[in-house]
């Protein structure tokens, strides 16, 4: 983890237009490596792609979302869940790694507008997300805007209003956007129905730049520590104690890391997904019911050891049918 966290260190935070922010390009180590645009290279049993690489023959697959898809936690690039998916699981196409680190769904969605025109024939796209909207949701309105927050929009906005003050005269009347410091948190129900209609929403323009093609796509409910069993194995419960002492994770997102949230979360982005005829897979019960109680799935409660991403591959590949 140390690996991941000089890859994601703020001093090196790489600003890009539109999308905010993306991986360090062309990072070279023996946990993680990123092509020329920044993202990361899988692996299949004898050779290796990016979407910014040599161009596959024939058509790909493609595991889009945030920094789990990405593989946060993963010792190596093999064992990220395109690389297992194209190594072991589902093995007839490559699969690209086109998630982004700390994405929103508009940031996903925007960066598959920006680089899909690198990509041979498209012929599956698992999108493996969903935590950071909800997240994201708790921000004050002006921060949530109407595509919804990112990671360090404070930061934004705050620098933002201060280039705005070194030009700020006198006017007739007024209509400058409020902060929302002080907004209080909205109920977890509106901010579920939020985030899951936001979610929609962005898998619906997926749908749109896919079509005329015989792209399937599926949205797949990420797995949380505490969304897929209540009690962590001792491995993992030793990990979540040291990391509680330096982290505020149940203030901010407890009220979000219940099984109850998950399950009312998964039954309205499946309706959601119904309607604009996307699939969708809830992996979170799926896991719970196929690993034992003391396996090590956790580095932290958001990303997996190469056990528990092996094991979401398989689940993925059998689910949805990619070993076709």
């Amino acid at each position: 983890m140390l690996v991941y966290d000089d890859f994601d260190h703020r001093s090196q935070a790489r600003w890009m237009s539109y999308v905010m922010y993306f991986h360090r390009v062309n990072y070279r180590s023996p946990v993680i490596n990123t092509d020329r645009l920044g993202f990361r290279i899988s692996h299949g049993t004898d050779s290796q792609t990016s979407a910014g690489g040599e161009p596959a023959n024939g058509p790909v697959r493609l595991l889009a979302g945030s920094s789990m898809a990405m593989g946060i936690g993963a010792t190596c690039d093999q064992a990220t869940l395109a690389s297992r998916l194209w190594t072991t699981h589902a093995p007839s196409r490559p699969w690209l790694n086109f998630a982004g680190r700390s994405h929103s769904s508009a940031q996903e969605l925007l960066l598959f507008l920006f680089y899909r025109h690198l990509l041979p024939p498209v012929e599956e796209i698992v999108i493996l997300s969903g935590l950071n909207n909800l997240a994201l949701a708790r921000l004050p309105a002006s921060q949530r805007g109407d595509d919804g927050a990112f990671f360090n929009c404070g930061d934004y906005f705050g620098q933002m209003d201060k280039l705005k003050s070194q030009f700020r005269t006198h006017h007739f009347g007024s209509g400058g956007q409020q902060t929302g410091g002080d907004e209080p948190v909205r109920p977890l129900q509106v901010r579920i129905a939020d985030a899951a209609a936001l979610t929609i929403r962005h898998l619906e323009s997926w749908k749109q730049l896919c079509a005329g093609t015989d792209t399937r796509i599926t949205f797949v409910l990420q797995p949380l520590a505490t969304w897929v069993r209540e009690t962590a194995a001792p491995q993992e419960r030793r990990l979540f104690d040291e990391l509680d002492k330096i982290s505020n994770f149940w203030e901010l997102f407890g009220d979000i890391a219940t099984r109850e949230t998950a399950r009312r979360y998964a039954e309205l982005l499946q309706l959601g997904c119904e309607k604009i005829d996307v699939n969708f897979l809830d992996i979170n019960p799926l896991l719970a019911n196929s690993a034992a109680d003391d396996s090590w799935l956790y580095v932290n409660r958001a990303h997996m050891t190469d056990y528990g991403l092996d094991l979401v591959a398989q689940l993925l590949a059998r689910e949805l049918d990619l070993s076709r």
